[in-house]
């Protein structure tokens, strides 16, 4: 703890060297000429509706979240106040890119630097960039640095991109988005990577390779030596999904895998509260092959430990604003700090740990798509159930009414009726018995009184819903605790 403050409290975004100040008022023309007419109600009643409100709210500080491929875990609070700091809070943007302010914002400066240098270490990768502003912003930037790689070498024969079925559905978006065509190869019978098929696919069109290692089954590429290397010759890039990237921290490094670019997911990985279409952030990492291309500005450390911009030789320029989300950057660099290299490695011992439990618990119930150890999230079908009418979304439904909220459901595509679930390292034993316990109890519950499930939830300020119609008639205004259309 006293390693955090010493690094961030006294180093915040703001370390003026100069005795300048800064007075704007606000422009005389914009400012109100009478009150505004807003309704007038006690602070207690204030307190009261929005507490009412968040009592309907599932979140990680309240609810075990075990949704797959999303890393819903417990993050320490200590990076958001760390990330509150006004220092970093009252920050302008503006001021990262102008030359004239430069020696009033070298704590954001240095903060980002030494964040980029950590991760690098982290990934086995040469330098690395916090401009993408999410995961799949991550992938497209990655996958944008692949194409510019081929044209400066002029590669233009480079049209394809490999994905396996079990992708995430943002890779082969990135990749069209990016240009390319998209060549899917399909998973083997144990789940990972079908090497024959993709010795077949591999040719000196494809551009690259995109994979999530853990895969979305949840299982890790034990032929990912020999993938990279078919890659590499055919000068094909290997794309890392850092998605799950919790499950293998400490303990090996993309990098080292033979991959030559990658995106975090700071979100997930590394401490801030993940959901609700944000705040994320997905900085891309490169090895040297790949290093003239990153988004520019990058920040860089001169000789008299001032940092400035600059940018690389052959960038693709800017990827998003500024530095990308800062306020995410500074929770990462506090979390990082506060793990450790040995804290690190336990968070993927865990988290392995907490989903081979899972795993152990209710492959009886719910039997396992590919039955062998998992790594950090284990995939599960509901099949056995359709004799009764009861599929996984039903399970879903009704966990949200013991209080759970739902797993991941019919992801990956390629599992029938799956149950993706992902315990996290933050969780505990006995948390994760009362999961267990429950999705025994509804799975006998499913055959003695399967309307029940088809039912729930009943307990939520919303019932179930008919989601074809939600998607096409969205109706935001619809009256709590109204029957299902």
């Amino acid at each position: 703890m006293d390693l955090i403050y010493e690094k961030c409290n006294h180093r915040q975004a703001f370390s003026f060297r100069s005795n300048r100040e800064f007075d704007v008022p606000f422009p005389r023309e914009l400012r109100r000429q009478k009150a505004a007419e807003l309704p007038e109600v006690s602070e207690l009643d204030v307190v009261r509706h929005f507490t009412h409100l968040s009592r309907r709210n599932m979140g990680i500080d309240t609810n075990f979240y075990p949704l797959g491929s999303c890393t819903m875990k417990y993050n320490p609070k200590i990076a958001d106040v760390v990330s509150s700091f006004v220092g970093f809070t009252q920050l302008h943007p503006q001021l990262l890119y102008s030359e004239t302010y430069l020696d009033c914002v070298q704590g954001a400066l240095e903060l980002v630097y030494h964040l980029e240098q950590l991760l690098s270490e982290i990934s086995g990768m040469r330098a690395v960039s916090l401009q993408p502003m999410a995961g799949a912003h991550g992938e497209l930037t990655g996958v944008l640095m692949m194409s510019a790689y081929h044209k400066h070498h002029k590669n233009t024969h480079k049209k394809i991109i490999l994905i396996p079925d079990s992708a995430h559905g943002t890779n082969p978006a990135s990749a069209a988005i990016a240009g390319f065509q998209v060549q899917e190869i399909p998973s083997n019978p144990q789940g990972t990577l079908d090497l024959d098929r993709f010795r077949e696919a591999m040719n000196d069109e494809v551009a690259g390779i995109m994979l999530t290692c853990p895969n979305t089954h949840g299982l890790f590429e034990k032929d990912i030596q020999e993938i990279a290397d078919l890659a590499h010759q055919h000068d094909a890039l290997l794309y890392y999904d850092g998605a799950n990237l919790n499950a293998i921290i400490g303990q090996c490094r993309p990098g080292d895998l033979g991959f030559d670019v990658m995106h975090f997911n700071l979100h997930k990985t590394f401490a801030t509260p993940h959901g609700m279409g944000g705040p994320g952030s997905g900085p891309v990492g490169v090895n040297e092959r790949l290093l003239d291309f990153l988004p520019g500005p990058r920040v860089i450390k001169k000789d008299n430990d001032v940092f400035s911009l600059d940018y690389p030789k052959n960038t693709i320029g800017k990827s998003a604003p500024f530095l990308g989300h800062f306020l995410v950057a500074v929770r990462a660099y506090v979390y990082i700090l506060m793990q450790g290299n040995e804290g690190l490695k336990e968070v993927s011992q865990k988290a392995v740990l907490n989903a081979n439990y899972v795993l152990s618990r209710l492959r009886a119930a719910f039997p396992p798509a590919y039955d062998r150890l998992c790594m950090h999230e284990c995939v599960l079908m509901a099949m056995p159930y359709h004799d009764w009418e009861v599929r996984a979304l039903d399970f879903a439904k009704a966990l949200l009414d013991r209080g759970f909220h739902a797993p991941t459901v019919y992801f990956p595509l390629t599992v029938k009726e799956a149950l993706m679930i992902e315990p996290t390292e933050t969780e505990t034993k006995e948390t994760l018995d009362q999961f267990c316990d429950t999705m025994l109890e509804l799975a006998e519950l499913a055959k003695q009184n399967p309307d029940e499930l088809r039912n729930a939830p009943i307990t939520t300020p919303v019932q179930r819903l008919d989601e074809v119609k939600a998607a096409k008639e969205l109706n935001v205004v619809r009256p709590l605790n109204t029957p299902k259309t």
